[in-house]
């Protein structure tokens, strides 16, 4: 063998070494994503299971604003199914595009439906209600914590295969780049969801 073919087959294997290495590391990174959005989706199901109960515990209270506990029970149905949808591919961008609008429309009717509560007050002084709203409120900050790691795990893939020469072997093998979980965009969706019992 001459020189110059050593050389090229040398080349060639650390390429190949390179793109392997390349490829391997934007899937522990994606999977990082998929573990982090585990995460958030334990808590989000915790959220969801509340939500029922709380429900229940103010319809003896709010047997004339029927609308506002179904609108309630609606928005906790449709930010399930964005959860589900987004179980399976937790790094495509439009799932969580959808689960982060599904959350926002949960996050209003949640906040109306305490609103409401503040005018009746047997709700407010109901023990099982004040319960339910504490472990809500704790959910909503593990959640919050969650969503922090997930857009940590999302930034650093993003990073990774919009980078050259690894965004070669992203596109080369359909890594696509991720979304985070944003909050919303209006100062009143922006306020953190408060419970005054």
């Amino acid at each position: 063998m001459s020189v110059s073919t050593i050389v090229l087959l040398t080349l060639l294997a650390m390429l190949v070494f390179w793109a392997v290495g390349a490829y391997n590391r934007l899937v522990r990174l994606r999977n990082i994503i998929a573990n982090a959005f585990g995460q958030i989706d334990v808590q989000l199901k915790r959220r969801y299971d509340l939500i029922p109960n709380l429900v229940e515990v103010a319809k003896k209270y709010l047997q004339h604003e029927s609308s506002t506990l179904e609108a309630v029970i609606a928005a906790r149905n449709q930010a399930r199914s964005a959860s589900d949808a987004v179980r399976s591919r937790p790094a495509r961008a439009e799932g969580i595009v959808a689960l982060a609008a599904a959350e926002q429309a949960l996050s209003g009717s949640l906040t109306h439906l305490f609103a409401v509560a503040e005018a009746y007050p047997d709700l407010k002084a109901d023990q099982t209600l004040r319960e339910l709203s504490e472990e809500l409120t704790s959910t909503e900050n593990k959640v919050g914590f969650s969503r922090q790691a997930y857009n940590d795990a999302v930034l650093d893939y993003n990073n990774a295969q919009g980078q050259f020469p690894a965004l070669l072997i992203a596109r080369l093998f359909g890594f696509a780049p991720s979304a985070m979980l944003q909050a919303t965009e209006s100062a009143a969706e922006r306020q953190t969801l408060r419970v005054q019992m």
